[in-house]
Order: structure tokens, then sequence, then C-alpha cells
């Protein structure tokens, strides 16, 4: 085998392995962005439950105000304050069960060996 053909050789062999590891790095890079997709519909799912409590406490202020205000001696027996409170109580563990599937994902990351800083 001449030079000339043992560069080509080279050449093709390096060629192959940019390839190869071009697509391991596409693939790890598909991965993460899948996974911070993940994580960022699951942060906007508790906004967005947490702006319904919001909303929720609104209306809760209201009714029970309107009922002190018409001379009601006790709002909690109301049905409507208390269909409003367990409403939030449900929204609430919406709440936890997302944040803690967020926090145990976050938490799996931070268990991976870190490689160890250069000095």
């Amino acid at each position: 085998m001449g030079l000339w053909d043992r560069i080509q050789k080279d050449i093709q062999k390096s060629i192959d392995e940019s390839i190869t590891a071009m697509r391991k790095g596409a693939t790890v890079a598909v991965e993460k962005a899948e996974e911070l997709a993940e994580e960022g519909k699951r942060r906007y799912r508790v906004f967005e439950l947490k702006m319904k409590v919001q909303s929720n406490f609104t209306d809760l202020g209201g009714k029970v105000y309107d009922l002190v205000s018409k001379g009601s001696k006790n709002p909690l027996l109301d049905m409507k304050v208390i269909s409003t409170i367990k409403g939030v109580k449900k929204l609430e563990a919406q709440i936890a069960k997302l944040e803690s599937a967020s926090s145990k994902k976050s938490s799996k990351k931070g268990a991976r060996k870190s490689k160890p800083k250069r000095k």
C-alpha cells in the first residue's frame, strides 16, 4: 500500500469517527432538549395551577365578604365557600404532585458523578 492509499484510508477513518461522534453528540443534545422541554411544560403547568389558586382565593374572599356583609353568622357553612375551599385543596394537591416530580428528577441529576475540575 502506497503513501497515497494510507492517507486516503486515514482520512476516511477520521471522517467515519467524526460522523460517529457527531451522531452521539446529536443524540445527547436531543435527549437533553426533550428533558428541558418536559421540565418547562411541568413548570408552566404549576404556574397555571397557582394562578387558578390565586383566582379561587379572590373568589373565596369575595364570597366570604358578601356573606358577612349580609349578616351571615358563619360564612364557612355556605356551600359555595365549602366548594371553593375543596377546589383549592385539589389544586394544592396537583401542585405538590408536580413539584415533587420535578424535584425527584433534579435530585437524580444531582446524583450523577460530576467530572473533576481542572486546576
